[in-house]
């Protein structure tokens, strides 16, 4: 049986990070897909765990023999997916999730139309700035290029399948899984699943 694979994008701030990490530890059926990366690692950063990190020659080399679903330069620094990793997950039958940008949403969808993609908003403008605001690494210059930018990735809401707002994290945890649970129920996960019985009923 063909693992789901799911698609969980959010502006800063909204929270995206720790229902992900959360949803990992309810059900331990996911895999996080980890990304690869040519930065160097920050303190406590585990190479394998929280990113694969690479030489640029050694990515650019991924690049051309097309071994990532995505990629993408984001302030000098490249990411990318790695492809075969995520079709032997799925071929294996085990579920697989990536936290990534709207930009490389797309990019996945065009060459896996059944993800599901579920979007992260904040409540509000205000609740957003006020949980930049409240990590206190940032200046006002650089909460306001951010809320500029959260608004932008905002008005690609409507590219996703499902949309949780995240007013209580213990809400917005149940929507998730919600989701996650709904969509193993669909016609051909459970024909898959349970061929046999189907066989026996009708």
């Amino acid at each position: 049986m063909s693992g789901h694979l799911y698609i969980v994008a959010a502006p800063s701030g909204a929270g995206k990070t720790t229902l992900v990490r959360l949803l990992l530890e309810r059900d331990p059926g996911i895999r996080l897909s980890v990304s690869f990366t040519t930065r160097a690692p920050r303190a406590g950063e585990i190479d394998g765990v929280h990113y694969n990190f690479v030489g640029l020659p050694r990515f650019r080399e991924m690049v051309a023999a097309g071994e990532f679903l995505e990629w993408a330069e984001v302030h000098g620094n490249c990411y990318g997916t790695s492809k075969p990793w995520i079709e032997a997950e799925m071929a294996a039958g085990r579920d697989v999730l990536l936290e990534i940008d709207w930009q490389g949403a797309a990019q996945v969808r065009a060459l896996f139309p059944q993800a599901i993609g579920v979007f992260i908003l904040p409540p509000s403008l205000e609740e957003l700035a006020r949980r930049l605001s409240g990590r206190g690494t940032d200046s006002e210059e650089t909460i306001a290029l951010r809320l500029a930018a959260a608004q932008e990735e905002m008005r690609h809401v409507a590219e996703f399948d499902y949309v949780i707002i995240n007013r209580e994290l213990a809400d917005a945890l149940d929507d998730l899984l919600s989701v996650v649970r709904a969509s193993r129920l669909d016609w051909q996960s459970q024909r898959e699943r349970h061929s046999g019985l189907f066989a026996s009923l009708f």
